[in-house]
């Protein structure tokens, strides 16, 4: 049975999905490079900040750190407790998470890959999906924590298969946007109103979740809210085409929209939303969607 669980990295996911976790567990420890964040979480939701050597002597332990280098540097330099369950909600490679499960499986302790998807507001209402690769049994008994922050918890394969699920649903979430700015600049400059093409396409075949949300939230509203910054979905992409390469596969689509967003994050203002892709289109086109 799980007595306590650890939530290592409170950024602006890991802060909400750690919010979740006092509701259905007694001991919830949560840690921060920036302690003064563990400090403020524990006084908002009932937590408990720790030191990170008392953290990883949690039942669960969750991590949601920028890249996997970040985590493997953290376990390089922690001695975990025997027994325990690491579940990685970074978006990461999956040669590090298959590389990190056989390592820490001659410890006794099981590594689960378990990116997320559902950004910020998912993580607020705890409606995220959960993807997870490793060890079915570890998966069985880390079920009721992972419930905790999500909504479907879905088991993918192997060690390293959630991280690829990650990396290719935000790829395929890179060509919407960008097949989206193109179509949009196209009906702008044959003097379509876009607010009423987007109702059209949200009841016809060529909708997706950047025309029902992020278009008309993000880029026509100007507002471009920072929830998933643009480095980490060039970060991505580019985990998608290693993945690509490696199974030896022509993905020509893929490719160049990995392409387009590394050039849109070299332009784009620091700390930018994903949404701001588009911005280096609109800068070609001279064309403003909104």
């Amino acid at each position: 049975m799980t007595q306590s669980v650890a939530f290592i990295g409170l950024g602006a996911m890991g802060y909400r999905m750690a919010a979740h976790l006092p509701k259905y567990f007694e001991k919830v420890y949560v840690w921060n490079r920036n302690f003064d964040k563990a400090k403020q979480h524990a006084t908002e939701y009932g937590t408990l900040a720790v030191e990170l050597t008392e953290a990883v002597q949690a039942d669960v332990i969750f991590s949601c750190l920028p890249t996997s280098d970040d985590v493997e540097t953290l376990i390089d330099n922690v001695n975990i407790k025997s027994g325990a369950i690491w579940i990685d909600c970074t978006s990461g490679v999956p040669e590090a998470a298959r590389r990190l499960a056989e390592r820490l499986k001659t410890q006794n302790i099981d590594f689960l890959d378990a990116p997320v998807s559902g950004q910020t507001i998912g993580a607020e209402n705890a409606t995220l999906t959960v993807m997870v690769g490793g060890d079915v049994n570890a998966f069985e008994c880390a079920y009721p924590a992972m419930a905790a922050i999500g909504k479907l918890i879905q088991h993918v394969g192997d060690s390293g298969a959630g991280f690829a699920v990650k990396a290719i649903n935000n790829m395929l979430l890179a060509v919407n946007l960008w097949s989206v700015a193109e179509g949009f600049s196209t009906l702008k400059a044959h003097g379509v109103n876009l607010d009423a093409a987007l109702n059209c396409i949200n009841a016809s075949s060529g909708k997706s979740m950047v025309t029902e949300t992020i278009f008309p939230q993000r880029v026509l509203s100007r507002e471009f809210p920072v929830t998933f910054a643009l480095p980490l979905l060039a970060k991505d992409t580019g985990i998608a085409l290693d993945l690509v390469h490696e199974a030896k596969l022509p993905a020509p689509i893929l490719a160049l929209t990995q392409s387009l967003i590394q050039a849109a994050n070299l332009t784009a203002e620091p700390n930018s939303d994903f949404s701001s892709a588009v911005k280096m289109y609109e800068a070609w086109t001279k064309i403003i969607l909104k």
